[in-house]
C-alpha cells in the first residue's frame, strides 16, 4: 500500500491491428520526450506486442519505439495468418465437419477460423527470439531499466483472468476471477493473449489453453495499479467521440449483418472495461479527495491520463477493404462488412500496411496535438523538448 509515488505505467489496450494507432501515440511521446521511461508496462491482446517489445528492447525509449514502428509497417495480414484458398478451404471445412458429425472425430480438429503459424514466427523473428523466450526482459529488469510487466490471458480451461508478470520484486494478487501468476514472458504469453476467440487458435502454458485477455479481464488497469504504479498512461484503441447521436434510430434498418454483431463483440472484448474500469478510478479519486484523512482509507490516489483516437478506427479501415486479399475479402463480405457502417472486425483484422501506416500517422499527430496535456502529467520529472 505505499507504492513509488513516482512510478509510471504504461497500459496498452487490445484491438488488433487498431495496436498500430499506439504505435504512433508512442512515436509523438518518443519524440516530444526522448528520456521518457515506463518501469510498468502491461498489454493485452495486440497490445500484448507492443508492450513485450517495449520490456523486450535493450535501446533507450526512442530507438525502442522506432524499432517497434518498423515491425508494424513491415507487417501484412499473410504474417499474421494464412489467407490463403487452401488453408482457408481446409479450416472451414473442417467446421463443417465438426459442426454435422455430432461430435464424432472424423478429421483433425479446426482449433480457429485462421491458422496463425505465421504470426508466431514474424513474432520471433521481430524480437529476435530463436526458442521464443525473450531474454531482454530479464536483463532490463536486472539492470533496473525496467520493473514488471504483466501480459493477459484468458485460460479457457477454468475461465479466469490470468495476468503473467515478470518482475524482480515477487508480486501476487488474486480477485474473484482473476489472478497473478509469476512466469518468464514469451512469445507464447503473447501469441496467447492476441488469440481472438474462435478467430485465432488458442496458445497452449502448461497444461492449459489461453486466449485473448481481454475476454476476461473486468478491470484492465488493475494490472498496473498491482505492480505498484501511481501514475498510468492508458492508450486505448476506442473512438473519443460519439457515433451517432440520439439513443434510438428515427428511421427502420434492415437486421444487423453478422460482421456488425461480430465488431460489437470484439469491442466489448478490447475496448468497453477500459472505459468502466477509468471511470471507478475517478471515483475512487474524488472519494479520496473528500475524505478528511485519506491515510486511513489505506488507499492512495492514482493519477491517469486515457489517450483514445480522434478519428474512428473503423471507418478509416473500410477505406482500405478493397486492399484486402482477395479470398479473405470473399470471406469477409460473406458476412457483412459491406452492409454495415460499423466496420470494427475490419479494424480489427486489417494488417494491410496502408492501413498500418494511416493509424500510425493518426497516433503521432494525436500525441502532437496533446502534448502540453502529457507534459503536464508526466511533470515535474520530465521537461519537453524544445
Amino acid at each position: 500500500m505505499n507504492p513509488d509515488p513516482g512510478k509510471l505505467a504504461l497500459v496498452l489496450a487490445g484491438g488488433g491491428a487498431r495496436a498500430a494507432y499506439q504505435v504512433g501515440l508512442l512515436r509523438s511521446l518518443a519524440r516530444h520526450f526522448p528520456e521518457l521511461k515506463f518501469p510498468i508496462l502491461t498489454g493485452v491482446s495486440a497490445g500484448a506486442i507492443n508492450a513485450a517489445h517495449l520490456a523486450n528492447s535493450r535501446e533507450p525509449f526512442p530507438e525502442a519505439v522506432r524499432e517497434l514502428t518498423a515491425l508494424w509497417e513491415r507487417i501484412t495480414i499473410d504474417q499474421v495468418f494464412r489467407t490463403d484458398l487452401p488453408a482457408l478451404a481446409l479450416t472451414m471445412a473442417r467446421w463443417a465437419v465438426r459442426l454435422v458429425s455430432g461430435g464424432v472425430n472424423l478429421s483433425p480438429p479446426a482449433r480457429g477460423f485462421v491458422n496463425t503459424a505465421p504470426l508466431r514466427r514474424f513474432l520471433e523473428r521481430a524480437l529476435g527470439s530463436t526458442d521464443g523466450s525473450l531474454p531482454g526482459i530479464g536483463e532490463n529488469i536486472r539492470h533496473g531499466r525496467l520493473d514488471a510487466i504483466g501480459l493477459t490471458t484468458t485460460n479457457y480451461t477454468n475461465g479466469e483472468s490470468n495476468t503473467w508478470i515478470q518482475t524482480a520484486k515477487p508480486v501476487k494478487w488474486e480477485r474473484p476471477g482473476r489472478h497473478s501468476v509469476t512466469a518468464r514472458i514469451s512469445v507464447d504469453h503473447i501469441m496467447a493473449s492476441c488469440a481472438l476467440p474462435l478467430f485465432f487458435p488458442a496458445a497452449r502454458i502448461g497444461h492449459d489453453w489461453h486466449g485473448d485477455g481481454g475476454v476476461r479481464l473486468t478491470a484492465p488497469l488493475s494490472p498496473a495499479l498491482h505492480l505498484g504504479a501511481r501514475r498510468v498512461i492508458a492508450v486505448s484503441t476506442q473512438y473519443s467521440g460519439r457515433r451517432h447521436a440520439g439513443a434510438l434510430s428515427q428511421t427502420p434498418h434492415d437486421y444487423p449483418a453478422p460482421a456488425t454483431i461480430i465488431g460489437l463483440l470484439l469491442d466489448s472484448v478490447f475496448l468497453d472495461m477500459l472505459d468502466y474500469d477509468a471511470l471507478n478510478i475517478d471515483r475512487v479519486n474524488a472519494l479520496l479527495e473528500a475524505h478528511p484523512n485519506p491515510l486511513e482509507t489505506g488507499f492512495h490516489p492514482v493519477k491517469l491520463l486515457v489517450i483514445r483516437p480522434s478519428r474512428d478506427l473503423g471507418v478509416i479501415a473500410n477505406e482500405f477493404e478493397p486492399e484486402l486479399p482477395r479470398t479473405f475479402r470473399f470471406v469477409t463480405r460473406g458476412l457483412g462488412t459491406r452492409e454495415t457502417r460499423r466496420a470494427d472486425m475490419l479494424a480489427t483484422l486489417m494488417f494491410q500496411p496502408g492501413y498500418i501506416r494511416k493509424l500510425i500517422s493518426l497516433g503521432e499527430l494525436d500525441g502532437d496535438h496533446r502534448r502540453d496535456e502529457i507534459a503536464a502529467f508526466l511533470a515535474p520529472e520530465l521537461v519537453t523538448k524544445p
